[in-house]
């Protein structure tokens, strides 16, 4: 591969692209276009650096991946770029080398440095998320222009997590209403990654809102609605609670704009 693959995906989403669309892959994405559905993966991560992962990725990653100090951080992260490449080559019948990674401009400031990725080979219109914690690496794709996702590792609560700059009062007084321990702790990382899932959406991260003024609500199971207001506009997002069948929590956000919501697919590892 070569550092083309890192080119920024500007505006809505391509579903074109200048290089021949492999047929496979052009047929999953209207497939995926008119279901609505979203896929989901998920990976263990290692403390070592595994060689085949660091093939896969291209020339800007490779060096990326040497600045990092310690090795299972270096692992954690070739793991998710080379994961998500094998995840979507798999789905849309491609090599997984074939599969380029870009980026979005940001929509706060127009950078190409933190824009939310994207899927810029096959130029097939995909949205694309990446997350990673302790020991886990998600992805997320759906055909369309945005999709968040997000993980973390369940940990005990401190109270110094239940301030009211991290929650909306009611959050607050939800969490609040639960028993420390277990239950408490389900619930504080179900507002985190709600939230998260929903920032990483929209693809402004944390400075895209006050985490206090954004209410995931909490006590309701998903999937949920939400509203995100960002200078004057206001975008709605539909969140699904994922299972991933371990010691984390993690939520999937998807906008709410007349396309299709299906299924949300999970492909275990």
């Amino acid at each position: 591969m070569t550092s083309q693959t890192l080119a920024a995906v500007r505006g809505p989403i391509d579903h074109t692209g200048v290089v021949p669309v492999p047929e496979s892959a052009a047929r999953e994405a209207a497939r995926l276009r008119a279901t609505g559905e979203a896929h989901v993966w998920w990976w263990p991560l290692e403390d070592h650096v595994d060689q085949a992962d660091f093939d896969l990725l291209d020339e800007v990653e490779q060096v990326r991946a040497r600045r990092f100090r310690l090795e299972r951080d270096a692992a954690a992260f070739i793991r998710t770029r080379a994961g998500a490449r094998r995840a979507i080559g798999g789905l849309l019948g491609v090599d997984a080398r074939e599969v380029a990674l870009g980026r979005r401009v940001c929509p706060g400031c127009g950078d190409l440095e933190h824009g939310p990725p994207a899927v810029a080979a096959p130029a097939v219109g995909l949205a694309l998320s990446l997350t990673r914690t302790s020991g886990c690496g998600v992805l997320a794709l759906h055909a369309g222009d945005w999709i968040g996702v997000d993980v973390e590792a369940l940990r005990p609560v401190e109270s110094g997590s239940l301030a009211s700059v991290v929650l909306a009062p009611a959050e607050h007084a939800y969490i609040l209403s639960l028993p420390a321990g277990p239950e408490r702790t389900a619930a504080f990382h179900r507002v985190w990654t709600r939230k998260e899932a929903v920032l990483k959406g929209v693809g402004l991260g944390l400075l895209g809102i006050d985490l206090n003024a954004l209410d995931v609500r909490p006590g309701t199971p998903g999937p949920v609605v939400v509203e995100h207001g960002y200078r004057g506009e206001v975008s709605s997002w539909q969140i699904d609670d994922l299972d991933l069948d371990g010691n984390w929590s993690a939520s999937l956000a998807r906008p709410v704009d007349g396309s299709p919501l299906g299924p949300v697919h999970r492909h275990r590892p």
